[in-house]
């Protein structure tokens, strides 16, 4: 979740400075480990949001990631309702209660895929301090995290901070010139922003994506 103009000055490190400029890094405690070499890719199942292309690439390849990292599991219960994406917070311990809010928020606004914390995780939450805020980003083979910046998160709401990161692991990218209304527009609406609900196009734009994107799944397993 950047600051507009501080997204401009490295825009092509899209979706915070994570993704398109830090695949394959993590957080000095963030240690990733690759998806099974099986999994099944994703690429037909993501199509482009909003954005630069920088962010589209980014984007997409978190969601990619993440898809891959519960293809598998999702293929031994077929029949479930929702895809499931399973979550550790353990490394973020001050942003527990944000989290909560935040996959909860997500929970309660979509039908496609759900949000729980456990075992096995396939992404996790880490804080911090970093210069560049909060991002979220992915080793680019089924394991991905958010990091969530101390000092970005006295700024900003915590709340919408961490939902917004949130929104990339379930497939939407960055927007900031957007209202506050929209999820997605990050820093852009400014501090006093404290939305931290995605509005309707992006509610259904994340179950398009988990309905398209199981479905390439399986197809591809």
């Amino acid at each position: 979740m950047r600051h507009p103009k501080v997204l401009n000055s490295v825009l092509t490190a899209a979706l915070g400075l994570g993704l398109a400029a830090s695949l394959g890094t993590a957080p000095a405690a963030a240690v990733p480990s690759a998806a099974p070499a099986s999994a099944p890719a994703a690429g037909a199942a993501y199509a482009a949001y909003a954005g630069s292309s920088e962010e589209a690439k980014a984007n997409k390849a978190f969601f990619e990631a993440v898809v891959k990292s519960v293809a598998k599991k999702r293929a031994a219960n077929p029949g479930a309702a929702a895809v499931t994406v399973v979550y550790s917070a353990s490394n973020a311990p001050s942003f527990r209660t944000q989290i909560a809010r935040s996959t909860q928020i997500w929970n309660s606004s979509v039908v496609n895929v759900r949000l729980v914390e456990g075992g096995n995780p396939d992404f996790r939450y880490y804080e911090g301090n970093d210069s560049r805020g909060s991002y979220a980003s992915t080793d680019g083979h089924g394991s991905g995290y958010i990091f969530l910046d101390y000092r970005q998160n006295q700024q900003y709401n915590s709340t919408r901070v961490t939902a917004h990161e949130t929104g990339h692991v379930l497939g939407l990218p960055d927007h900031y010139s957007g209202p506050c209304s929209e999820l997605m527009s990050g820093g852009g609406p400014g501090t006093s922003c404290q939305n931290a609900t995605p509005n309707s196009q992006e509610r259904s734009r994340v179950d398009q994506l988990w309905r398209n994107g199981l479905a390439t799944a399986f197809k591809a397993s």
